[in-house]
């Protein structure tokens, strides 16, 4: 959502955005089904003390501190999302903002080239690296 409206499309804004948040809400309730088949009465007593939509932050603080992030983990199993939203935010403001580069189309496919290298490159290497098992 953020990249659509980053977009500043009035099409995104009236149609996919209360799209996505249907198709987004199905998910979640199939995800709950799902969870309170598995889990049982555990699960409906999560519910009962968890938000839904609205995140409760008191004990955020404790939660993080006992918990420490996998940069390498996070690279090898999201490079594809990765690439693809850098490339799509590439674009979007190469495109919808013309302040950043200009109007003129061949400095733009030129900086959309150059993005593209980049991001293709980083793509390719987190590739390489996981494929090659050197980062597990």
């Amino acid at each position: 959502m953020g990249a659509g409206i980053m977009a500043n499309s009035f099409l995104f804004t009236l149609i996919i955005m209360p799209l996505f948040l249907c198709i987004y809400q199905c998910i979640v309730l199939a995800e709950e089904a799902y969870l309170k088949k598995k889990f049982g009465m555990d699960f409906i007593d999560y519910t009962k003390r968890v938000n839904r939509w609205v995140p409760n932050f008191k004990g955020i603080g404790d939660t993080f501190s006992s918990m420490k992030f996998n940069w390498k983990r996070w690279l090898i199993k999201e490079y594809g999302t990765q690439f693809v939203w850098l490339l799509g935010i590439a674009f979007i403001l190469l495109y919808k903002y013309p302040t950043l580069i200009g109007r003129d189309p061949e400095t733009k496919l030129k900086y959309a080239g150059i993005c593209l290298l980049v991001i293709g490159t980083y793509y390719l290497t987190i590739r390489f690296m996981k494929k090659s098992e050197r980062w597990k």
